[in-house]
């Protein structure tokens, strides 16, 4: 399956942006509260959101960056149903595993049918019915695909609700020591994801649940509001996933506050570190759990026939978003990370009925997208406080921002969202300034 991505340029007289100034009193952390101000998101239902526009350009951006990943480290692209039939969850033995969470229906000839909540029952069944011969491993199979999880309390916006974009990956091998192999491949390929965003990533030993198993590890990263207190090794923050080995990476030490013991902890107190984390990312490691039930079974090489080994492998695309604006925001909005904005620069014509700030303005414009750097052109007719304000709420990383008296001196503001440095510099280098900022 080939993607191709557009770049996103726009006006905003032409785009569909419906900021508000205060949020819904049922929004309760800062990500939910944002994604509704900055017109990114509309709840439909309760756990249930469109996705607007600006919403969805950042998806789609997170969702590239997560495939570009997978595909980097081997792993082949397909789709997969969002609705089930029931037949092979009951014969894995989890069809009663999920209880209420899971959304069963039927359809009109009465076949019991479910809406996937994960998929490592149709993948057995797809690789069983096509693999036989250990000659054609290893597999490592991913799609990116809508789930339902019917929450007892959906909250916190797209953080934890009922309908959510997920990658799901499986991987196929022969035995365990070839199943840890891809294990630690994928392992190295989330810590190189996250990074690609901005993030910081710290993985943990963790539960195997309902999934099964007995390796498995979560991925947090970290976020002054996040919903999990994490100890781990300050070595986590820095280390290069390019030149360390994965199983030197899992030996780090982090684990979650119900989990540190703090008179048994390996390492000393200069080299702990406390934070709060958000889990946006699980690797699981379960043997032969489904083939054996499923029949996935292979030709060794003594043509004897035995089941494969599986792993399994999510990250949390939807959530990402709300995450990402967890680690980054202020008191005025969101600051997206370069990697990750909906545009890369917003220009903010504070006065679009001078013919000179006109003028300038669309020249601006028209280079940029030329030269497909993203960006959006403020051209509406509103007050400069409106304005400002919106471009602050939204983040884009670079405003160039340009007034009727600077420009009479040749001058143009430029702010570094992240930062909220402000400087003004020559309106004949604004573009130079911009590319050699986005060149870092």
């Amino acid at each position: 399956m080939w993607y191709c991505t557009s770049v996103s340029s726009d006006k905003y007289s032409n785009f569909f942006l419906p900021t508000i100034k205060d949020a819904p009193s049922d929004a309760e952390i800062i990500s939910h509260k944002l994604m509704i101000r900055a017109g990114m998101i509309k709840q439909s239902s309760a756990g249930i959101y469109s996705w607007l526009p600006l919403g969805l350009l950042v998806l789609k951006k997170i969702e590239q960056i997560v495939r570009e990943e997978q595909n980097n480290a081997g792993a082949v692209e397909l789709l997969m149903p969002t609705i089930q039939s029931s037949d092979l969850w009951i014969k894995s033995g989890r069809y009663d595993d999920y209880g209420k969470e899971m959304l069963r229906i039927t359809d009109r000839s009465g076949r019991e049918m479910l809406y996937g909540p994960t998929n490592e029952e149709l993948i057995t069944d797809i690789f069983q019915s096509h693999i036989n011969s250990y000659k054609d491993l290893p597999k490592n199979l991913y799609h990116i695909q809508w789930k339902f999880r019917d929450e007892v309390r959906p909250r916190f916006g797209v953080m934890r609700g009922r309908e959510f974009l997920m990658k799901d990956n499986y991987s196929f091998d022969l035995d365990e020591s070839e199943a840890k192999k891809s294990y630690d491949n994928m392992f190295k390929a989330y810590i190189k994801t996250f990074i690609r965003m901005g993030l910081t990533p710290i993985s943990l030993r963790a539960e195997t649940g309902p999934i099964g198993g007995n390796l498995s590890h979560e991925f947090q990263i970290l976020a002054k509001t996040g919903e999990s207190t994490l100890y781990y090794d300050k070595k986590l923050e820095t280390l290069n996933p390019e030149t360390i080995d994965p199983n030197e990476l899992q030996s780090f030490y982090a684990a979650v506050d119900d989990q540190h013991d703090e008179k048994n902890c390996p390492i000393s107190n200069e080299d702990l570190k406390i934070s709060k984390g958000i889990e946006v990312g699980h690797i699981f490691y379960f043997g032969t759990k489904y083939s054996e039930k499923l029949n996935a079974f292979v030709q060794d090489k003594s043509g004897k026939n035995v089941p494969v080994h599986m792993g399994s492998y999510g990250i949390g695309v939807s959530r990402l978003v709300g995450a990402i604006i967890e680690a980054y925001h202020d008191e005025k909005g969101i600051r997206w990370p370069l990697e990750v904005a909906p545009f890369k620069v917003s220009i903010v014509n504070l006065m679009p009925e001078d013919q000179d700030c006109a003028t300038k303005s669309s020249e601006y414009y028209e280079y940029f997208m030329k030269n497909n750097i993203e960006v959006i052109l403020d051209d509406r007719i509103c007050s400069i406080g409106k304005k400002l304000s919106d471009n602050e709420l939204i983040g884009t990383p670079y405003q160039i921002i340009i007034g009727k008296r600077d420009l009479k001196d040749n001058l143009v503001e430029i702010k570094n969202r992240q930062n909220n440095e402000s400087e003004k510099i020559s309106s004949s280098s604004v573009i130079d300034f911009i590319n050699n900022k986005l060149k870092k």
